[in-house]
């Protein structure tokens, strides 16, 4: 049995943004995987939210689903907001038997750069604001799955950088939010995954962002199936390879120490 309820973010939010629990009855501490769904930063697709949290379940881990805010809201809200949730976590850990050095960020398309953002941007909490605030933000796994990473002119997905940054954002917060640009040896192991002929964001975004793993030394485990439409989720009745992402991905968990006992 698990407990399902929300969170708001922020004291002071009238309504979002808020996460969404999905914690296991459990009388040890688990790992925890915070998901943001996809939706270009102007929506966040159902398909990638609630499903997730619950196919992480079965995995034996905690979820969460973060409802970060999106346009009009611009950089750097939505970050926050991510951040927001892992730091809420982490200072819950022993309340919520959470595993506090078990912490994982999960997101698709736009909230796979957002979930790469926070991979790239933890930090070891903030020198002012309350005790949630002042909780680190890193994480201790990626998952990205066929994710916005690049805003470089040659590959962006236009419709993420608008809603993100505006019309005219200035050419040192684009190379900034190029995630392949940020990463550093402190960025966590990741799990990549796209498909090559994903005709809304680039198979090269993935691309750029392994080799900025393998560059700084990062492991990762990056996956990049022959066919399948952008937005997929869980793949569940698709009839390609990329319908094994999430075995694959349950595997690469319990192969850097993220096993649990599965749900019951």
């Amino acid at each position: 049995m698990n407990e399902q309820r929300e969170v708001k973010l922020w004291a002071d939010a009238a309504t979002e943004p808020v996460m969404k629990l999905f914690l296991i009855e459990s009388g040890a501490p688990r790992p925890l995987v915070v998901v943001l769904p996809g939706g270009g930063y102007a929506g966040r697709a159902a398909h990638e939210a609630d499903p997730i949290a619950l196919w992480l379940n079965q995995l034996g881990l905690h979820a969460v689903v973060c409802h970060y805010r999106i346009a009009p809201n611009r950089h750097p809200v939505p970050l926050m907001d991510a951040q927001r949730a892992v730091r809420t976590v982490r200072y819950n850990a022993h309340g919520w038997k959470v595993d506090p050095q078990r912490i994982g960020v999960l997101g698709f398309s736009a909230g796979g750069h957002l979930a790469c953002s926070v991979a790239n941007f933890g930090d070891d909490g903030l020198a002012e604001g309350d005790a949630v605030g002042r909780t680190a933000s890193r994480v201790n796994a990626l998952i990205a799955c066929y994710p916005v990473i690049s805003f470089s002119p040659n590959v962006r997905h236009t419709g993420s950088v608008e809603n993100l940054l505006g019309s005219s954002p200035s050419p040192e917060l684009l190379h900034t939010l190029s995630l392949e640009n940020t990463v550093t040896r402190r960025n966590p192991p990741a799990f990549i995954w796209h498909t090559a002929e994903d005709p809304v964001v680039q198979v090269a975004h993935p691309l750029l962002y392994a080799r900025a793993l393998a560059d700084a030394g990062v492991s990762f485990s990056l996956h990049v199936y022959p066919r399948g439409r952008h937005g997929i989720g869980l793949a569940e009745g698709f009839d390609g390879t990329a319908r094994g992402w999430t075995r694959t991905c349950a595997e690469w968990l319990a192969e850097i120490g993220w096993r649990a006992e599965p749900r019951a």
